[in-house]
């Protein structure tokens, strides 16, 4: 081809359109750091089984949510208590900045931007929760600045600023209806009545497509999210704190379709499986980026 027919040539649109933009999405609670129900328990004076066996159980036993029967048995705890001693918005934010977080969790963050930075300073990458533990505590933790956004069940509180009522509860399969609130972009993906149809939409209006979604999360509630980011192409990661990776599996029973890619400890220091897991899967995204921001350019 001579360069005057180069010139005169023009590209085909066959190439996908970039999104120049990576999200990492995290489950909290025994994902990111120990349980936030259970701390919040022992807090309050109770062994976690006594309370769980006591309070909640019978409660689920009874035909209850799980996530209700939290809510229910904590406002109950409160209302029990006296006046000066009960359940506050200040109290759970208090022990929200006493949670620690698992070893590394708060150095990953930096960690992973520098590393895409490295590979492609043009690639803008995101951080997100979306658990169903308490929006009040999570949003307290030392982490919370690192996120872009986070969603979590939420407390209604009375005029006291005591837990009263559920403001929000967040099941397994709704967690899913924010990782497509993620990739719209949009805080109010069911505005109207109307849900978001995430393949009627074109993908370069996406905020960042499913494809290009980390999902990392410790067990059950995360099946839904691992199928889901499964079907689309995303990446999806396990971790384990107390149990081998063969109890893990057996526990959590995922069928073909929600499988995991890794599956590791929960320790998020810098030479730990679970860190190189993330890193070989941020590294893997930012290359596909760069692979049609190339094809773009040319």
């Amino acid at each position: 081809m001579t360069q005057a027919t180069r010139s005169n040539f023009v590209k085909p649109q066959a190439t996908k359109p970039v999104c120049n933009r990576i999200a990492v999405v995290f489950d909290f609670d025994d994902t990111l750091a120990p349980d936030s129900f259970d701390a919040l328990i022992e807090s309050l004076g109770w062994t976690v089984s006594e309370f769980r066996q006591q309070r909640v159980r019978p409660l689920m036993d009874d035909g209850w949510d799980a996530v209700a029967a939290r809510f229910y048995s904590l406002i109950d705890e409160s209302n029990r208590r006296p006046a000066d001693n009960r359940i506050t918005k200040e109290y759970l934010i208090q022990f929200g900045q006493s949670l620690q977080p698992f070893d590394g969790v708060s150095e990953m963050f930096d960690r992973l931007h520098r590393r895409v930075h490295d590979l492609n300073p043009s690639i803008e990458l995101e951080f997100y929760i979306i658990t169903g533990g308490f929006e009040e505590v999570v949003s307290h933790t030392s982490i919370a600045p690192y996120l872009t956004k986070m969603w979590g069940c939420k407390f209604h509180f009375n005029e006291r600023d005591e837990i009263a009522f559920i403001k929000r509860s967040i099941s397994h399969t709704e967690k899913t209806r924010y990782l497509m609130q993620i990739a719209s972009g949009s805080d109010n993906v069911e505005e109207n009545g109307r849900s978001f149809a995430y393949r009627d939409v074109p993908e370069e209006e996406l905020h960042v497509p499913l494809a290009q979604m980390i999902y990392v999360g410790d067990g059950a509630s995360d099946i839904p999210c691992f199928s889901v980011l499964n079907d689309e192409g995303g990446i999806t990661i396990g971790v384990y704190k107390s149990r081998t990776a063969e109890e893990w599996t057996q526990q959590i029973q995922v069928s073909e379709s929600q499988r995991v890619i890794n599956l590791a400890p929960a320790d998020y220091q810098e030479d730990s499986e679970l860190m190189q897991s993330l890193t070989l899967a941020i590294e893997s995204l930012c290359k596909q980026i760069s692979l049609r921001q190339l094809s773009v350019s040319e």
